[in-house]
């Protein structure tokens, strides 16, 4: 099975993601990394990566989001290898990556989340929260179980 290409940023904030998004592709997609993320192996990459996919910022392989786009995307990916202590090339299990966790999480907060763009209602960040484990949360089909409150239903288009 083909690892998962993700970058250093989303080692850590792939396990706060809890239904919201940029857009509704963008969200499928997550969910659809998550899924794969159950059985298969990830590959931390340098630049973007299977989350970054479907992102509206990404422009031709170059982060746009604003305010600093690729440079603080970059230095927010610098900063987690750095916490995680891995580096790009390394394979590993998104569990091995949640085991260390604990170990980064109050640095991570004080040197990432407060520059970050997205608000810990959107991201699930709260103080003292439990990581979401989003990949228990869906079922052998990928539909979402309604009975698990930590893991939200995906945006519906009308």
């Amino acid at each position: 099975m083909d690892a998962v290409r993700i970058r250093g940023h989303h080692l850590i904030c792939l396990h706060f993601f809890h239904g919201a998004g940029y857009s509704a592709e963008f969200v499928m997609n997550l969910v659809r990394v998550m899924e794969h993320l159950r059985d298969a192996p990830l590959e931390i990459v340098d630049g973007f990566d299977d989350v970054c996919a479907s992102c509206p910022s990404l422009r031709d392989g170059v982060c746009h989001l604003e305010p600093e786009g690729e440079t603080g995307i970059r230095r927010l990916d610098a900063l987690a290898l750095e916490l995680l202590e891995v580096a790009p090339g390394m394979v590993l299990r998104f569990a091995e990556i949640r085991d260390l966790l604990p170990f980064v999480l109050d640095r991570w907060r004080a040197l990432a989340c407060e520059e970050c763009g997205w608000e810990c209602e959107e991201c699930g960040w709260e103080d003292g929260a439990p990581v979401i484990d989003i990949v228990a949360g869906l079922s052998a089909s990928g539909d979402r179980h309604r009975d698990n409150p930590g893991v939200l239903e995906p945006p519906i288009d009308d």
